[in-house]
């Protein structure tokens, strides 16, 4: 699959401090790029209420996906209490 990044979602992941988390974050990525479809990624949620808006858990982080037409759009990577006040 192709992926696609936001500005946020850079920036979001540059404000983590954790290098653990970053490697997961790069496993997921890289996992993403693989897959054949979303569903062959572990902890992948759909989120109601839109379309097109997936979430990937990542410890106490969430990735904040869409995803249509093969391509993946990472739009943010916020703490779990964050994540569900700015995305989507």
């Amino acid at each position: 699959m192709e992926i696609l990044y936001l500005r946020q979602a850079l920036k979001d992941v540059n404000k983590v401090k954790n290098s653990k988390l970053k490697t997961k974050l790069a496993e997921i990525i890289s996992d993403i790029k693989s897959a054949n479809d979303l569903s062959e990624i572990s902890s992948v949620k759909k989120i109601s209420g839109h379309p097109e808006a997936y979430r990937i858990r990542i410890g106490d982080y969430r990735l904040g996906i869409f995803y249509s037409d093969e391509i993946v759009t990472v739009a943010r990577f916020l703490k779990r209490n964050d994540i569900y006040k700015l995305f989507p």
